[in-house]
């Protein structure tokens, strides 16, 4: 199934869906775990610990928000999809990622924790059926599907994966 087959288009989730990749949900995932394993490790150790402006994250940091945040969205994700429809995702408790003791992990071992989530996220549906994709759940208040769910997710990373590439990037200039 594709971005297309959410219908309807969630709201505000639409900010993140529409940055994922438009082709079957399981290609989606696989590409954008080969997007985190083709990363410039090299580059990513020169700004780990640099800031594009004050008050903003760490690259480091950024890569402990997309691992906890895929985390609770996989959590929700089984829910919806096992028929717990009193279940809510909720994202406004989610811990800053520097609370996780980003600081003192090396950009490796975020990255092989990225891998690693996006890795059981990828085994949890293809899991699911198609009419496990379609069941919908509430996700920080919004009606989305489980399709939908996976492409926010995806397009989740996507999203920072560009804010690193046009902010981050450029201070190594």
């Amino acid at each position: 199934m594709k971005i297309a087959d959410i219908v309807p288009m969630p709201e505000y989730f639409d900010l993140y869906i529409n940055q994922a990749e438009n082709t079957s949900l399981l290609r989606a995932f696989d590409n954008s775990l080969l997007q985190l394993q083709n990363l410039d490790i090299s580059k990513l150790k020169r700004l780990e610990a640099k800031r594009y402006e004050p008050g903003k994250w760490t690259v480091k940091e950024i890569f402990q928000h997309i691992s906890d945040t895929e985390r609770i969205a996989a959590a929700g994700v089984l829910r919806v999809a096992r028929n717990d429809s009193s279940y809510v995702v909720s994202f406004s408790k989610i811990p800053l990622p520097n609370a996780g003791n980003t600081d003192s992990k090396r950009i490796e071992q975020l990255l092989y924790e990225m891998e690693t989530v996006r890795r059981a996220t990828i085994s949890l549906y293809k899991s699911l059926t198609q009419e496990d994709l379609l069941k919908t759940g509430i996700n920080s208040q919004y009606p989305i599907d489980v399709l939908g769910m996976g492409f926010n997710i995806i397009g989740h990373q996507a999203h920072h994966m560009k804010i690193i590439e046009e902010r981050y990037y450029p201070l190594l200039k």
